[in-house]
């Protein structure tokens, strides 16, 4: 079977030299995704962000307004909130509502 018809069937063939850069990979002190002291996709405080006072996104306004009902609490949601208030607020009612 050549490379056409594997990609046309789905299948591939892996070989030991893909093998070895995936050990490769683990083992690579330099990794990003294996470095423990590589702090750069930890989770942030909101009021740390980059973006925080940009506007909410309408994925965060829809999810804490839903939060915000379910909680009983109609007055934790504001259509003018920042991207770090609503993640704040969404991160308490999740708590409130048992979802965290």
């Amino acid at each position: 079977m050549n490379k056409r018809d594997a990609s046309m069937t789905g299948k591939t063939s892996a070989t030991k030299s893909d093998a070895a850069k995936s050990d490769a990979a683990k083992s690579d002190p330099e990794n990003p995704k294996i470095d423990p002291t590589d702090a750069s996709n930890r989770i942030k405080d909101p009021d740390e962000w980059t973006t925080g006072e940009e506007p909410m996104t309408g994925a965060q306004a829809s999810y804490l307004k839903t939060l915000s009902e379910q909680a009983k609490s109609p007055e934790a949601f504001e259509a003018d909130l920042d991207k770090a208030e609503a993640s704040k607020r969404i991160d308490a009612l999740r708590k409130e509502t048992g979802k965290a």
